[in-house]
């Protein structure tokens, strides 16, 4: 794995800050979610089960299923820049399903953490992750798929 594929190496402060920040942002915005909402859900199945809001009838199961799918995986994908703006839809999601579904009494007040994470998600989602991801090379990626379509053609008759 590499960490970045920019051939350009950025040399001042002035260049380094916008990957920094995004890398802040994301890990922060990440941190966030995981410590406060994913991690207690996926620790605690069995009580979230028990407690969870199931707003569209699918099943508390399926239903925290998509919610730690949400604030665990997701967030973790973010933090190592894969799939970064993908990985903010999830979370997008299930933040605007509890505000105008499960939870449309609250106040701005009430709601301010899932603003403020609908701020840092949607941030994220329209900036990208910034220059410093985990990325697969390519040519190791293109490898491996003409390795799994050889050996798929020799097989056939």
């Amino acid at each position: 794995m590499v960490i970045s594929d920019n051939p350009h190496r950025p040399s001042t402060l002035a260049e380094r800050s916008v990957p920094l920040g995004l890398l802040f942002l994301r890990v922060s915005a990440a941190a966030l979610l995981l410590q406060i909402h994913g991690l207690p859900k996926l620790l605690n199945w069995s009580t979230e089960l028990q407690r969870i809001e199931d707003p569209f009838g699918l099943g508390p199961t399926l239903t925290l299923a998509m919610a730690v799918f949400a604030e665990v995986v997701c967030p973790l994908l973010l933090v190592f820049g894969v799939f970064a703006r993908l990985a903010c839809l999830p979370v997008l999601a299930v933040l605007g399903v509890a505000l105008v579904v499960v939870h449309p009494e609250w106040t701005l007040e009430e709601a301010q953490f899932a603003w403020l994470l609908i701020v840092l998600y949607a941030g994220l989602a329209i900036t990208g992750p910034g220059a410093w991801v985990i990325r697969m090379p390519a040519r190791f990626a293109m490898r491996r798929i003409d390795r799994c379509l050889s050996s798929k053609h020799h097989l056939a008759p």
